[in-house]
């Protein structure tokens, strides 16, 4: 180091410009890196030290909710109030589409199909079509208020939504009307989830319950135990076995994910703690990523977190420094996750096995 200051003390000015010039670029592409420990040796949190590519961006401001349609493309809405589809390996908008009036709130995307659907803060549901037109196939009209969960059912037959108004609306997608209408006093939706093959939709309120509905008759038919604090999102198994509940919190007060059982016992599972603030989803990952379970949450303290399902350890942590609070978590595929976040658009993460279970991000967008 004292080597390298005596020649730019010699050098001429034109040069140390130069210099000046490569290192603030090299600084601008790298990340510092910093490690958290615990009083046990083991890493709780690393911030990658590796560049990754800046793609197009899909969105102009905050993006609320990133979904995939399938192993290439995601789908996404912000408060822009546009639904992009995006190819995330090439790093290129596929395309985009306007019809809300205000931010986009949602996403469900059909399975093995080009259709999604979006929600919005003004109220409405509208359904796409990647290879259509940019313009809403059909257009779900009846919430009084901002429109907070959105799901599919497996056969795509039927849509389900859920607002802050206290309702769940059931509607038939070919006809695009209400079917079925139910209120709960003070049940303020904040995610909706279909069961896989099954008939059953499930929910999570700022009531701080989750409940479990019959899409025949939507009616109730499970209300699991009541937690301490407001529960933002579910997400259920692939299987249709398990599902996770997320809290909201602050200063590591809540801020947990919650693993239910949702066969017969219908009880609590286990429990994720080590989030700073509310954990905004959760996903279950692949079970080709790791030699056991695992789940990952992102939360509104900008980290990422990879859990072992069965035990509750946390195996890794990312730390995505300067994107705000994280909204929202989609797996990409079997090796890639998606995360949307409030300043810096959604960034592609990738599981590496080279030293252990790792995530890092490779790009954003």
């Amino acid at each position: 180091m004292l080597l390298l200051r005596r020649h730019l003390k010699r050098a001429p000015p034109q040069v140390l410009c130069r210099f000046c010039a490569v290192m603030g670029k090299l600084q601008s592409k790298l990340k510092h890196s910093t490690y958290k420990y615990r009083p046990d040796g083991i890493i709780e949190d690393r911030i990658q030290t590796k560049a990754f590519q800046e793609y197009t961006p899909a969105h102009v401001d905050t993006v609320s909710v990133v979904a995939a349609l399938n192993s290439d493309i995601c789908v996404s809405g912000g408060k822009d109030k546009t639904v992009v589809a995006y190819d995330w390996k090439t790093g290129n908008v596929v395309k985009r589409f306007r019809g809300h009036e205000r931010e986009v709130t949602k996403i469900a995307c059909v399975h093995k199909s080009n259709q999604f659907f979006s929600a919005s803060r003004d109220r409405m549901v509208m359904m796409w079509d990647l290879h259509g037109s940019s313009q809403p196939r059909q257009q779900f009209s009846g919430h009084a208020m901002v429109v907070t969960g959105l799901a599919v059912s497996p056969d795509s037959s039927q849509l389900c939504t859920g607002s802050r108004d206290n309702t769940l609306l059931l509607w038939d997608v070919g006809t695009g009307q209400c079917v079925e209408r139910a209120s709960v006093s003070r049940n303020l939706v904040t995610h909706l989830c279909w069961v896989p093959r099954q008939p059953y939709i499930l929910q999570t309120s700022e009531d701080k319950t989750i409940r479990l509905w019959d899409s025949r008759g939507l009616e109730v038919a499970h209300i699991f135990p009541t937690k301490q604090h407001i529960q933002t999102y579910c997400e259920v198994s692939e299987d249709g076995h398990k599902c996770i509940s997320c809290s909201n919190g602050f200063g590591g007060e809540g801020c947990e994910a919650t693993l239910w059982d949702l066969r017969q016992t219908r009880t609590r599972i286990c429990e994720y703690k080590g989030h700073f603030q509310t954990v905004a989803s959760g996903v279950f990952l692949p079970r080709a990523l790791a030699l056991m379970p695992v789940i990952a949450t992102s939360s509104h303290d900008s980290k990422v977190k990879i859990w072992n399902q069965d035990t509750g350890a946390c195996l890794f942590t990312l730390s995505l420094d300067g994107s705000g609070p994280l909204t929202s978590l989609a797996v990409g595929d079997t090796i890639s996750l998606l995360c949307a976040s409030f300043r810096r658009g959604i960034h592609l993460l990738r599981v590496d096995h080279s030293r252990g279970l790792e995530l890092r991000e490779v790009a954003a967008f």
